[in-house]
């Protein structure tokens, strides 16, 4: 779709956002609403990819609940509960797949709110079974070796598994459940994270790659997964868990990298060291980083002074692309390293990261 035919939509204020955005909440909500509305009324295939428990529509159904804390209308909680009772409550099918476990946290993040014992057995029993038999499986990643991803080899599991780990932990009091969490996110983050640049790879198959600048290889939307995975595990973290200030360092020292990144339009490219040679803008992983800065100002973790412009650049660009009916263009596609890509693509993980975006937008604009 045009620019042009994005004016109407631009017409509600967002031709301001770059000034206004964090200082009026009403447009954010408008707009997320608008997105969410579109995403609802056009489901993704239910094919391999698309299917109502996996982790394409289950990082969309995050944001869909941020979504419905902050609206008045009860419609994306509703949509929400549907999609509960439709999947039974129940992972996915890959007992220790991280991405088969991305649907749980929206499983339990209603439990949370309605009490409901048939919202939480499901996912308890699931995750009762890997502690019981753990897997040990080292974490050189192959993707047509399913043992490889039994653990979590793959930076985007981080997004995907230790949150509902620690959704369950908060929902049982089974302090079992964030041990498991936390000793596993660092047994990843030691095999993945590269001390030097402060990003992680996506997998050990990409250690020894280099872009066409010679410069290594850091997804745009791996590292944002990888961002959001750390909002998501300390909003839950407490204060005093030992491992505490081990995740905020790595949040802190990750954001402090990836804001040099940020390009002069708002958006982070697909390759976060090679952004000439992928220039598309890009909105999963801008949506991530946003969303990440944007959580890390309002709870006092990162300086309001250095991240709160970057913040309002990101949503700018992101409400850019944003069609006049409420669809979310310039999302990369289901992938694992850059690629270029049809700028009229979207995704709802795409939809997802834009949503917990505006819901820390919209609350960064309260303090």
């Amino acid at each position: 779709m045009s620019a042009r035919s994005r004016i109407p939509l631009l017409a509600l204020g967002l031709l301001g956002l770059v000034s206004v955005a964090v200082a009026d909440d009403s447009p954010v909500l408008v707009l997320m609403e608008k997105v969410a509305d579109w995403q609802l009324a056009h489901p993704r295939a239910n094919d391999k990819e698309g299917k109502p428990d996996g982790w394409v529509n289950a990082a969309f159904y995050a944001g869909a609940m941020a979504l419905a804390h902050d609206s008045a209308s009860p419609r994306f909680h509703d949509a929400m509960m549907k999609m509960a009772e439709g999947n039974r409550w129940k992972p996915a099918g890959r007992i220790y797949h991280a991405d088969d476990h991305a649907v749980c946290q929206t499983y339990l993040d209603l439990y949370l709110q309605h009490h409901e014992a048939r919202m939480l057995a499901p996912t308890q029993e699931r995750f009762d079974f890997i502690l019981a038999h753990r897997a040990e499986s080292p974490l050189a990643f192959d993707k047509k070796n399913p043992k490889s991803q039994e653990r979590w080899s793959w930076c985007d599991a981080l997004f995907m598994s230790p949150p509902a780990w620690a959704r369950l932990w908060k929902a049982t009091g089974k302090v079992a459940y964030l041990d498991f969490a936390v000793s596993e996110w660092w047994f990843t983050s030691d095999y993945l994270y590269d001390k030097e640049e402060h990003l992680f790879y996506r997998d050990s198959t990409i250690f020894d790659k280099r872009e066409a600048n010679g410069r290594k290889i850091f997804w745009g939307r791996g590292n944002g997964w990888v961002m959001g995975g750390l909002v998501r595990m300390l909003e839950l973290l407490p204060a005093d868990h030992p491992s505490r200030p081990r995740f905020e360092a790595q949040f802190r020292e990750m954001a402090e990298k990836v804001v040099t990144l940020q390009q002069a339009d708002g958006f982070w490219r697909a390759s976060l060291l090679a952004p000439e040679h992928f220039p598309m803008q890009e909105t999963s992983g801008t949506g991530f980083y946003c969303y990440a800065f944007a959580w890390g100002i309002n709870h006092g973790l990162l300086d309001r002074a250095r991240f709160e412009p970057p913040v309002r650049r990101a949503w700018a660009a992101l409400a850019s692309c944003v069609d006049a009916d409420g669809r979310l263009t310039h999302v990369q596609p289901i992938g694992f390293t850059p690629v270029t890509f049809d700028p009229e693509s979207s995704e709802p993980f795409g939809v997802g990261a834009f949503l917990l975006a505006g819901s820390e937008v919209r609350r960064l604009a309260a303090r």
